[in-house]
């Protein structure tokens, strides 16, 4: 990435660190609230906007009114938080608590409107509404500094994954079977390799920016290709351009899929599956899924996208750090061999951000199984299911420094060449989803209630 790297960095001063520390700590403290029988604070604070339609604006407004305060408690718990991170990550807290506001009212602003039931209907929800405005914005005037300051993309994102490891803990893992999770890793290993082989061998790509884009075709979208590109320390603008396109696939796939499905007479269940293998963003997978008007293809999209692909972010930011240390940079620009590079590195360029994720899920992996199964059933409806809404936050923050950061000039300039290298991945991805979801995996998803 550009800049100079966070392993450079004292450990307490790294974006990591302190997206572990906030993304665990939030989930500690929401935990013992649940058993403390204290959960008002959090789940006031863990803001949805309903749904309303234009010409019947009430239920907006209702909505509105009772979030009030619970979109206090967001701000001032992640203001704080964050701007202790800024604080010891050596940056201006006035203009980050400044930037942080603004871009804090935006999201409230874009998350009310993405719960109109018109955009939801031509597909655009709150992450791709966020992502539209702030390009439309950074596109069309100049912002300010102090304003920049606060557009932390990685730091969003990397606070949102850990919160996500909470949300999947390995018993959910273990009952999506095995059936589903060897979809999962043949459809995550054959995207993945299919984009990357094309980016360095048919385009000649950098194999960074071609493991960014592997990335967000294969895995977890804006977060895989995030989560990649430090790993292998990718160019800013080789995660820029991954982001976009993770972005315009998913779009096109959330208006295509279902009409297929449909047009296909495909029950809900392979549907959902097929769905979950073909789409590279989680929001717009669930939007697709829900097109299809069954609660089963919700639930067969979540084990096949949300538990199944995503969680190989990990693996592969291994893998590619290692590849990167041992094998990319082992050469020049002009192809002669350089000094072997310490296989420390590895470690040193892994994003430490994984960990927290890990350690998230086997937290809840631990704490589910080690009550009740009533209990154990509360706590994931009632506390990871505000963890799941406090995560949707920091997405939307991430979504819109993505848009804010972004320039249409500087996507150009990288050409056509890794728009075909994603292409090729999709048009292997589809097919390959279908063959799987509708014939070799079909009894299963079939089963699947």
């Amino acid at each position: 990435m550009a800049g100079a790297p966070q392993s450079a960095l004292p450990w307490y001063e790294r974006e990591d660190t302190w997206a572990i520390i906030i993304g665990l700590g939030l989930t500690f403290l929401i935990t013992i609230a649940f058993f403390a029988g204290g959960m008002g604070f959090f789940k006031t604070m863990a803001v949805s906007i309903s749904s309303w339609e234009f010409g019947k604006m009430d239920k907006l407004w209702v909505s509105l009114g009772k979030s009030t305060t619970g979109m206090i408690y967001l701000f001032v718990f992640f203001m704080a938080a964050f701007c202790v991170a800024a604080k010891t990550m050596k940056l201006n807290v006035g203009n980050y608590a400044a930037g942080f506001t603004v871009l804090f009212i935006i999201s409230l602003f874009i998350t009310a409107l993405g719960g109109n039931g018109t955009l939801k209907w031509f597909q655009l929800e709150t992450p791709v509404l966020a992502l539209l405005f702030g390009m439309l914005v950074s596109n069309l005037v100049t912002l300010p500094g102090w304003f920049k300051s606060a557009l932390k993309t990685e730091f969003y994102v990397k606070t949102g994954i850990v919160l996500m490891g909470a949300t999947l803990p390995f018993t959910i893992i273990l009952q999506a079977g095995p059936m589903a999770m060897l979809q999962a890793t043949i459809v995550a290993a054959t995207t993945f390799f299919s984009i990357f082989f094309a980016a360095t061998k048919l385009f000649g790509l950098d194999p960074r920016f071609g493991a960014c884009l592997g990335a967000g075709g294969s895995i977890c979208g804006v977060s895989g290709a995030i989560a990649i590109g430090g790993a292998c320390r990718a160019e800013k603008e080789h995660v820029s351009v991954a982001i976009s396109l993770v972005i315009v696939w998913a779009v096109v796939m959330v208006v295509l899929l279902p009409i297929w499905c449909k047009a296909l007479g495909m029950d809900a269940g392979p549907a959902g599956a097929w769905i979950g293998t073909s789409e590279f963003a989680d929001a717009a997978g669930f939007a697709a899924a829900a097109n299809m008007g069954d609660e089963r293809a919700i639930k067969t999209f979540t084990l096949m996208k949300v538990v199944g692909r995503d969680m190989f972010v990990g693996i592969w930011a291994l893998m590619v750090a290692y590849l990167s240390v041992t094998v990319w940079e082992k050469k020049d620009g002009n192809g002669n061999g350089k000094e072997r590079v310490d296989i420390g590195e590895i470690w040193r360029r892994f994003p430490k951000f994984v960990i927290g994720f890990f350690v998230a899920s086997i937290f809840t992996t631990i704490l589910i199984a080690s009550v009740a199964p009533k209990v154990g059933a509360a706590y994931s409806k009632d506390a990871l299911g505000v963890i799941k809404t406090l995560r949707g936050w920091t997405f939307t923050w991430t979504f819109l420094s993505i848009g804010f950061t972004t320039r249409f000039r500087e996507l150009t300039a990288t050409g056509w060449k890794p728009f075909a290298a994603f292409t090729i991945g999709v048009l292997i991805n589809v097919p390959l989803g279908y063959w799987l979801s509708n014939h070799v995996f079909v009894d299963y998803w079939l089963n699947v209630k």
